[in-house]
């Protein structure tokens, strides 16, 4: 019997270049709000006239400006002409699993991922930019809807609790991922891709 696949969420984030690292951040704050299982000291910020949850946790804030600042470079990098970016959230739990040469050995099993299609917007004109504060306060409510909907829907895939770590299911953010890696692929295990990810525990 093949492992249930993860399920995989996709999010279209539109925003202008003063206001895409808000936006971004406000998104992904809305994601971990909903699935950083441990306690919490819940915030709320004001963005383009919504109200949306927030964390106070130093680590996850670093860790979110650090990768929100990359795909904002990026994306005004001469490797980015179209003004796209792309943000991946990965969640794992730790299996046990049985190797033939040491036993047992634990690996992270991603159990969840979102996808944040960002588009950067570049108004010319002042009319430009009304519609382009329009457009990017209906792409922030319509994705925190999005996130709101998904997870007060699907809830049956959660790994349950088994560790007394402060966060029981570790985490990556990465940036403009060539090919986000496959959970049973060697990649992750061995630590090659840390350069591009940071996982939390």
């Amino acid at each position: 019997m093949e492992p249930r696949r993860r399920p995989e969420y996709h999010l279209d984030i539109f925003a202008d270049l003063a206001c895409v690292k808000d936006v971004v951040k406000a998104i992904l704050h809305t994601i971990f709000f909903h699935r950083y299982f441990t306690s919490i000291s819940p915030l709320t910020r004001d963005l383009l006239d919504l109200t949306l949850p927030a964390i106070d946790d130093v680590d996850l804030e670093t860790l979110i400006d650090q990768r929100t600042i990359a795909l904002v470079r990026a994306i005004e990098s001469t490797h980015q002409q179209r003004g796209r970016g792309q943000l991946v959230v990965q969640f794992f739990e730790k299996r046990r699993r049985k190797t033939y040469f040491f036993g047992k050995a634990d690996e992270d099993v991603c159990w969840e991922q979102w996808t944040l299609d960002v588009t950067l917007a570049t108004p010319r004109t002042e009319t430009d930019v009304l519609k382009v504060r329009r457009a990017m306060t209906k792409s922030l409510e319509k994705a925190a809807h999005k996130i709101i909907t998904i997870v007060n829907r699907d809830k049956d895939h959660i790994p349950p609790i088994t560790t007394t770590d402060a966060n029981p299911f570790p985490y990556q953010v990465i940036v403009n991922p060539k090919a986000v890696p496959d959970q049973n692929a060697w990649g992750p295990r061995m630590g090659i891709f840390s350069n591009a990810s940071q996982t939390a525990r």
